[in-house]
């Protein structure tokens, strides 16, 4: 195996780097929806062979990022407005069972909370909306992975790849977006510190369903 010089860490291995690349292109619209790409241009662009790119289109087929073609190469599925529809609710399913799940076990929960909330807070202070959202996925999937159900934990993580790809970072960018944001996560720490389970429930259930009308805008 190989291992970086000096670190002991393994390099990734050139199927890894071909997915990493080829994902990051999908998600952030690089490649976007629509687009014929064959092997050969992405081993080119991701410097490795034909052979571990064939190997990351297999996954990203299984991931609905991609639609393979026989001797032709992969089609990167367009966003529609009933995938849209689906993952929303796809979403709204996980978070909200996750939810109901930790309630008990709020308190442990809530350190965490709070602190991708400062996260979020200084990366708009300081303008790194990249940083924002990277806090903003953290606060949502510390809520999904104290669940204790990894498959799920896993689910949702390929819903938010998904969200990416149909426009997050777009309207992150939308005026006044972010504010709507940090207000929404900060009502979800104060449900979070009370004593009424459903307020928790509502709270999380209107920042998904405020994101997914964002989202349709968009289309």
């Amino acid at each position: 195996m190989t291992h970086s010089r000096g670190s002991g860490v393994a390099a990734p291995s050139a199927a890894e780097r071909a997915y990493q690349h080829l994902k990051r292109s999908i998600l952030e619209q690089v490649y976007p929806g629509g687009l014929l790409i064959s092997e050969g241009e992405v081993a080119e662009a991701a410097g490795v062979s034909r052979t571990p790119v064939r190997e990351a289109l297999l996954r990203l087929e299984a991931e609905g990022l991609v639609r393979l073609y026989p001797k032709r190469g992969a089609l990167i599925r367009p966003v529609s407005a009933r995938e849209i529809a689906d993952v929303i609710e796809a979403r709204r399913l996980v978070e909200l069972h996750a939810a109901e799940r930790v309630w008990p076990r709020r308190a442990r929960l809530r350190p965490d909370l709070a602190r991708w909330l400062d996260e979020m807070r200084r990366a708009h202070a300081a303008g790194d909306v990249t940083a924002l959202m990277a806090a903003d996925r953290a606060f949502h999937a510390s809520v999904v992975e104290a669940a204790g159900n990894e498959i799920l934990a896993e689910l949702y993580h390929r819903l938010r790849d998904r969200q990416i790809r149909m426009g997050e970072a777009g309207f992150r960018l939308s005026p006044g977006w972010a504010e709507v944001v940090l207000a929404e996560h900060a009502a979800q720490l104060a449900a979070l510190d009370g004593d009424d389970v459903r307020a928790w429930l509502d709270a999380v259930g209107a920042h998904i369903d405020n994101a997914a009308t964002v989202l349709r805008t968009l289309r």
